[in-house]
């Protein structure tokens, strides 16, 4: 067996199942589907497993035994239908070290981190691989590539990082896809006068902090800077996915989401580059930038950006967490101090209760004597509503901010918990999701939806979706706010279930379409990719999405640009869905 199992007996009553661990085997579906980085795992904790075993009338002898595990090497049959002069020009053009025919690199540029792509390569289904992967060396190549694609009628795909999770990159129509992570990925310039940063597009989102918080020593600035962009697929994301998705991190609530980063961009199309000013505003017509980011690639391919960054003072931040009764008088807090004109939070994540208690259970407050106290004071189980969050900035304003944080949060019942639980979930931020693979050995899987709603809509959205989700029985679904505005919030959903793939598809579109029959939007941070596309017409509208269209047809006239359905603008008019 390449892995290693942890099967041990933790105590004389206790039995902890086969996690899965170890090298995985080169060029198997695992390594395809695996989260985040090949060697790191963690898996659920005893809390979590006795409330899986709880939830789905499970024992321990059910999970003595793996399944579906993926360790199998890919093998697939998927022939070229490009044409042999096709072939001999890009390999010409890169260098034979930068395209690659072989099946395994296919697959990787194609599926994304899904639960769909997961489901499918642990049945060994391995469908819409490009012809090719290219790996351009910098800009000008992006250029030969996009305009000998459009002479030619070859779709183009592009490929960041492989963290799509609205089957983004699926290459629906073969063709070729460029992987502009593998050279694209430099820090081109920093400015401490304007306060920015430019990079090309395949640069991760470790290597950038890393390098801002660095900055006066690789770049003789006077701060450290940072980037404020810290979503939860952090470790493994490129800026040119948070950019062409209009991604958030967790910090949005301070810093604001991917569209509000971006300065200024440079786009290759098949009509030409289209390049906008660096300044950081303008009313000399409608906002360029704006149109290009979240075009996920089917408008031109991103090259460069420019983004905003701020002086990094970890020093300064400053944590909290409050209990409160129950979800109305939690949201009404965060209503208030969203809309109190003091300042905003940075990480602000309001759980609902069926999430408070999971939470307890994963930060290991379940038992402890701030769960003992707050019990005592009202805030009881299956009612609760746990708010962790931190403030970033300047040592004055973070102290400022979480006085009134506190101050609001008091008057609305909240209890005082301290910042110790927000550093719990601080370590577990970026690998929660390692999680995934784990359950889903044994039959059960984790997945996400979210959305967007104003303040008026909120409790609709929140009770329509979640009722959905709790109709299937022995369903878990957790909720929670962690992007909040003035006027809004996002609203992420979380759900545990054991099912297969079939049903799990059945079950996500259902959840889709009670999103949109509530009113929210389809998407706050995720993008819409291809698997979301169906719904996009019912949430804007038909005359709205041909302006979409429209742009497409100057963009790319002969629909070369990640074809396929790619924000509906070529879905088949069956495929569409309205509330």
């Amino acid at each position: 067996m390449h892995g290693i199992f942890q099967n041990h007996m933790t105590s004389k009553d206790s039995f902890t199942p086969e996690w899965f661990e170890g090298s995985l085997p080169e060029r198997s579906y695992r390594s395809a589907f695996k989260w985040g980085a090949p060697e790191a795992y963690k898996h659920p904790n005893p809390r979590l497993y006795a409330l899986m075993k709880e939830t789905f009338d499970l024992d321990d002898e059910y999970f003595r035994t793996p399944q579906k595990l993926g360790l199998e090497e890919v093998k697939v049959d998927a022939p070229i239908s490009l044409r042999p002069e096709q072939v001999a020009f890009f390999r010409g053009l890169l260098g034979e070290e930068n395209v690659s025919d072989d099946e395994y690199d296919r697959l990787r540029v194609s599926y994304g981190k899904t639960m769909l792509d997961a489901l499918r390569l642990r049945d060994h289904q391995v469908e819409n691989l490009p012809d090719l992967v290219l790996h351009p060396r910098h800009g000008q190549d992006v250029e030969e590539i996009v305009g000998y694609c459009h002479e030619q009628r070859i779709p183009l795909y592009t490929f960041g990082a492989g963290s799509s999770v609205t089957r983004g990159t699926e290459c629906y129509r073969a063709g070729v896809s460029i992987h502009l992570g593998t050279h694209m990925n430099r820090i081109l310039s920093l400015n401490p006068v304007n306060q920015t940063v430019t990079v090309e597009p395949g640069i991760l989102g470790p290597a950038l902090e890393e390098a801002l918080n660095d900055a006066r020593q690789r770049f003789k600035a006077p701060h450290a800077y940072t980037c404020g962009q810290f979503p939860q697929s952090f470790e493994y994301s490129s800026i040119g996915g948070w950019v062409v998705t209009r991604g958030a991190g967790q910090n949005s609530t301070y810093y604001g989401k991917a569209e509000d980063l971006v300065l200024s961009q440079k786009y290759v199309t098949p009509v030409g580059t289209i390049e906008t000013v660096d300044v950081p505003a303008y009313a000399t017509g409608p906002n360029l930038d704006q149109i290009m980011i979240g075009s996920e690639g089917a408008y031109g391919i991103l090259i460069e950006v420019t983004l905003k960054i701020f002086r990094h003072n970890p020093q300064n931040t400053r944590r909290f967490s409050f209990i409160f009764p129950d979800w109305p008088r939690a949201v009404a807090a965060v209503r208030e101090i969203m809309q109190g004109g003091f300042g905003f939070p940075s990480v602000f994540r309001l759980s609902d209760p069926e999430e408070t208690d999971i939470a307890f259970k994963l930060y290991g407050v379940e038992g402890t004597p701030i769960d003992t106290l707050v019990s005592l004071r009202g805030c009881k189980k299956g009612e609760r509503c746990l708010l962790l969050g931190t403030t970033d900035g300047d040592a004055a304003y973070t102290s400022m901010v979480k006085r009134r944080i506190r101050q609001v949060c008091s008057a609305h019942g909240g209890m005082y918990t301290t910042g110790l639980i927000t550093k719990k979930w601080e370590h577990g931020r970026f690998t929660d999701p390692y999680m995934r693979e784990d359950v889903q050995d044994f039959g059960i899987l984790i997945d996400t939806l979210e959305c967007a709603t104003n303040w008026e809509q909120l409790p609709k959205v929140h009770e329509h979706v979640r009722a959905y989700v709790k109709s299937r029985p022995k369903t878990i679904c957790m909720t929670h706010m962690s992007h909040c505005y003035p006027q809004g919030a996002n609203l992420y959903f979380i759900f545990i279930a054991k099912m297969g793939h079939q049903e799990f598809v059945d079950f996500h579109r259902g959840m889709l379409d009670a999103i949109q029959s509530s009113g929210a939007t389809m998407s706050h941070h995720h993008g819409i990719g291809k698997m979301t596309a169906p719904w996009l017409e019912g949430q804007i509208g038909s005359n709205e999405l041909e302006v979409f269209r429209a742009l497409k047809r100057h963009f790319d006239p002969h629909n070369v640009l990640n074809p396929g359905g790619t924000l509906a603008l070529d879905l088949p008019d069956e495929e569409r869905r309205f509330p």
